[in-house]
């Protein structure tokens, strides 16, 4: 007897075919298409706040409380990136999410924020600052200044976090200063890899006689980028006169000496976003193994991917308030005694 295997219908081979191809769109359009960015009522207090740098800069900022029955005592700094600002949607959620947490969260703005914007005036002139104006060297003294306003709301300690751009001040800062009040630092999507585009000897040259005439505030447009660009004679001068140190900060090529990493001795914490950041888990790994090769550096490094994350977190706000809080409830918090000063070589 022999058995026959009937075929099934065209038309429901068609719809299975059809099921399948709206499930890839599914898929694809999840991981591609772009986050709403949806910004709730906090659920605890929130303060704007200010604070004044040693040269006379003011920055403004929020503060977001923790919740009083899991307050920790560690302060989190957020320092945002280019042209942006501490009220930037990603950053408010990121902030109240780590409130709710326990973790009193400050947003600060330092005179980098936004395009442009007027940071002060001084001997009767304007000062600039913002992306295309200001002098990004400076910035360690608006961190300076939001560490110290942390310590004076009660905080001994703080995490402080660079996103992007952002990053680069946080590192200057401990690099330089090695304070012991910041028990850990985190690079949030910030440049792992070495900066190593020639300067432009023309731009330079402008940039150069720009200053010489009293200009430095002229705008110089870059023409290499695919959109308009342009960055004053003080910032391009600033940028360019950058020591090797920092713009190979974690020591990517072997020949740098001393990068500015080994000077960092608290632990550090970094990620990326898997959907479209300016790194990923490739930089994770070169940032780990640069760091293993120094003589000093982070007494401790941890890294993380946050999934689904673009460059500005987008929809996944807590999970990165999640991993910023799990990190720091590792991390060693000093006896009361503790003082602020310079820590000792490794």
């Amino acid at each position: 007897m022999r058995l026959r295997l009937s075929r099934a219908p065209r038309w429901l081979s068609g719809i299975a075919a059809v099921l399948v191809a709206a499930a890839v769109l599914f898929l694809l359009w999840q991981r591609y298409a772009p986050h709403r960015i949806t910004v709730t009522e906090g659920k605890f207090p929130e303060e704007l706040v200010y604070v004044r740098s040693t040269d006379d800069i003011v920055n403004g900022g929020v503060m977001f409380t923790a919740s009083t029955t899991s307050v920790k005592p560690i302060a989190v700094l957020w320092i945002h990136g280019w042209g942006t600002n501490f009220y930037s949607p990603t950053y408010a959620v990121i902030g109240r999410a780590l409130g709710g947490r326990g973790y009193t969260t400050i947003s600060g703005n330092t005179r980098m924020h936004d395009l442009g914007n007027v940071a002060g005036y001084r001997n009767g002139r304007r000062i600039r600052g913002g992306g295309y104006w200001g002098v990004a060297s400076e910035e360690v003294r608006d961190l300076a200044a939001w560490i110290d306003f942390a310590e004076d709301q009660g905080f001994k300690q703080v995490v402080l976090i660079g996103h992007s751009a952002g990053w680069a001040a946080v590192r200057s800062y401990q690099a330089e200063q090695q304070d012991s009040r910041v028990i850990g630092v985190v690079l949030a999507s910030g440049a792992v890899r070495a900066e190593t585009r020639p300067t432009d000897p023309d731009q330079l040259t402008e940039a150069k006689r720009l200053m010489a005439a009293g200009e430095g505030d002229a705008l110089i447009r870059d023409p290499k980028r695919s959109f308009p660009s342009y960055v004053s004679a003080a910032t391009f001068l600033d940028i360019a006169n950058s020591p090797p140190e920092s713009k190979d900060f974690f020591g990517v090529q072997t020949q740098t000496p001393n990068p500015g990493v080994t000077r960092i001795r608290c632990p550090l914490l970094a990620f990326f976003g898997t959907r479209g950041d300016v790194g990923n888990e490739e930089d994770l790994e070169l940032l780990r193994s640069s760091i293993q090769r120094q003589r000093s550096g982070p007494s401790r490094v941890d890294t993380v991917m946050i999934r689904n994350a673009d460059h500005m977190y987008t929809g996944e706000e807590t999970q990165v308030a999640e991993r910023i809080a799990e990190w720091a409830n590792t991390l060693p918090v000093p006896s009361s005694s503790a003082r602020r000063g310079v820590s000792e070589n490794r």
